[in-house]
């Protein structure tokens, strides 16, 4: 791709991204993302098949330069825990650098449709195999706890920082997304922390006894 028409693509998947957050998925005429990127509404076709191909393209795009910008913040820290710490803060801090983005990502993808679902299913998982490297290399340092079900401990890792986001998008009153990565790293911290480590390190000075409940800085309707 050169880089004129990778310049006019990036400029469609911009405009695709500002038009769908302000507009909705299904009020976002193709016609709209064309006028946003300064295109004819025919250029559109010639990198997208449809609108739902432009949608599928953010998720991919997006997701891919996330994932890859996380694997290499990742490199060169040993410690499982401060991976996940890093993980939790750059999950908020990314979305909350771009609220349109946000926006289209945590409701606009949430579409009904069998095709999109299956089409976001591959870069998705890209992201659970990551979040399960960690988990299984906390387990495997004795860091997290042994009897650990690596599957599930990623479902609500992801669902936890996934939920958060979508309460912060959703949210009536503007509040930091990115001020709640303490105290969700905390609670995912004392679910995974094995009992043998006694004190979660790296920012956790509260024992890991599991039965003690953490709480959330700020309660789920504090924020709707």
């Amino acid at each position: 791709m050169s880089k004129k028409t990778k310049d006019k693509y990036q400029a469609i998947i911009e405009a695709a991204i500002k038009v769908i957050a302000e507009h909705g998925y299904h009020s976002a005429q193709v016609s709209k993302i064309a006028k946003e990127a300064g295109v004819a509404e025919g250029t559109i076709y010639l990198y997208f098949q449809n609108k739902e191909d432009v949608l599928i393209s953010i998720f991919k795009d997006k997701m891919g330069e996330y994932i890859t910008l996380v694997r290499h913040e990742l490199q060169g820290i040993d410690d499982p825990l401060e991976k996940l710490k890093l993980l939790v803060q750059m999950h908020f801090s990314n979305l909350e650098a771009d609220r349109n983005l946000a926006a289209v990502l945590q409701v606009q993808l949430r579409q009904p449709h069998p095709s999109i679902r299956k089409r976001i299913a591959e870069p998705l998982r890209g992201y659970y195999r990551l979040i399960e490297e960690i988990v299984s290399e906390g387990m495997a340092k004795g860091i997290f706890r042994e009897n650990l079900n690596v599957h599930l401990a990623r479902q609500v890792i992801f669902g936890s920082m996934d939920e958060v986001a979508t309460c912060w998008v959703m949210a009536q009153k503007p509040y930091s997304l990115s001020g709640q990565a303490p105290a969700v790293f905390d609670l995912l911290a004392h679910a995974l922390c094995s009992k043998e480590m006694g004190t979660c390190k790296n920012g956790i000075n509260r024992s890991c006894t599991f039965g003690q409940q953490s709480i959330l800085l700020l309660e789920d309707g504090d924020h709707h």
